[in-house]
């Protein structure tokens, strides 16, 4: 994911909009992060983390709502800050409309790739600290590890490893276990 370089200063989410069809990118302090599309192991985790989530709450008849990407999230109601998480746990119906999701997600997962380390590690984290999003994962592949932050708490990260369940901090019940994933490198 890189800052789009050009003769514009600033950017505005009629930029977004505007992009030509198939092309994603990011809004935040008015510049805009181009996003290279996803991996086949980026799109295996995606897969299974959505399906176990969902199945969890169909199983215990939730009212969130899983949405993959590509799904638009503005952070404020300004629409200055957009995003499109890998996935994104919504359980407030009032902020979902045709267009997205207003307002910070309950759960945010991102999956990392080599060209959205430092987006996921830094500047997303940042940007859903201050959005008010109650538990971030950032799934990354290449380590075989999750950080999840519990948002509110303030705390450091935990850290699992995919080879043990790793509790999710909105629900009291539900672990997701990574370890069944095939991970292969070509």
């Amino acid at each position: 994911m890189s800052s789009l370089k050009s003769a514009k200063s600033t950017y505005t989410i009629k930029d977004i909009f505007a992009l030509p069809e198939g092309q994603r990118a990011e809004l935040l302090d008015g510049k805009l992060y181009m996003m290279a599309p996803p991996t086949t192991t980026h799109q295996r985790l995606l897969n299974y983390i959505c399906m176990e989530i969902n199945l969890y709450i169909r199983e215990n008849a939730g009212v969130c709502e899983v949405f993959p990407a590509p799904y638009g999230v503005f952070l404020d109601k300004d629409e200055e800050r957009y995003v499109e998480p890998d996935i994104s746990v919504i359980c407030d119906k009032e902020k979902i409309d045709e267009r997205g999701c207003y307002g910070a997600p309950d759960w945010v997962v991102e999956i990392v790739s080599p060209s959205s380390r430092t987006m996921d590690y830094y500047i997303k984290l940042s940007e859903y600290k201050k959005a008010g999003v109650r538990e971030y994962w950032i799934v990354d592949p290449d380590k075989q590890i999750v950080l999840v932050y519990a948002m509110e708490a303030g705390d450091a990260p935990v850290i699992y490893g995919f080879d043990r369940g790793i509790k999710v901090g909105i629900y009291d019940d539900l672990e997701i276990d990574l370890s069944g994933m095939r991970m292969r490198k070509r």
